[in-house]
């Protein structure tokens, strides 16, 4: 199957390197290219990608605010937010408004190939240059109340967002659970749907913030 992905970015030397990297590889294809967020989303609307690769320092409707857009409208694709900021503003705000995943504009084109295809497996990969602050993120949190987790899920499914919290795909989640994989596909489905979270990567930041994740 076929990726589809458009590409948003002010600077058109970048777009350019963008969509020689993304469109050279056989199961990609670039349907679109933007060149500010509110043209991101008319784009992602008339074209439908599988997945957006989003600069977030954008003119007019920067890529935050256009990630925050997309995560509202139905069947919404996959963001993989792209910046050369290095900043807890970008990376947090990126996450929070919907994201599945985050990379730094000096990345290997390797690792930015790899987003892209995890996200169109329905997977999240933020650039491991961030993730340990990520994670001391997690450790300073005091875990919000879980109570309403515990009511909307159900304990299935609150053992599978656990898995997920881990870094677990769909495929070792159901080898951990002794379940079908499908049956993981489904239970990670309702609980994005249940407690109204946009990706996997915002699943598990939920998980660590209500203290359903261990912080070890």
């Amino acid at each position: 199957m076929t990726i589809r992905v458009l590409i948003a970015d002010d600077q058109p030397a970048v777009r350019e390197a963008l969509h020689l990297t993304l469109d050279g590889e056989p199961d990609i294809e670039v349907v679109g290219e933007a060149a500010d967020g509110a043209e991101a989303v008319h784009l992602a609307l008339w074209r439908r990608p599988d997945v957006v690769v989003m600069d977030l320092r954008m003119p007019y409707v920067d890529g935050i605010a256009a990630i925050r857009q997309l995560a509202e409208v139905e069947a919404p694709p996959r963001v993989l937010a792209l910046t050369t900021f290095d900043t807890d503003e970008y990376l947090f705000g990126a996450l929070q408004s919907g994201a599945s995943g985050f990379l730094l504009k000096d990345s290997d084109p390797e690792l930015l190939l790899e987003a892209v295809r995890a996200l169109h497996g329905g997977h999240g990969l933020v650039d491991p240059k961030v993730t340990t602050r990520l994670i001391h993120r997690f450790a300073r949190l005091s875990p919000a109340s879980a109570a309403d987790a515990r009511q909307r899920l159900t304990a299935r499914e609150l053992e599978v967002l656990r898995q997920l919290a881990r870094g677990l795909s769909n495929a070792e989640i159901a080898r951990a659970l002794i379940i079908e994989e499908g049956t993981v596909k489904t239970h990670v489905a309702s609980i994005l749907r249940k407690l109204g979270l946009p990706s996997r990567v915002r699943a598990v930041i939920y998980a660590y913030e209500h203290g359903l994740a261990s912080r070890d």
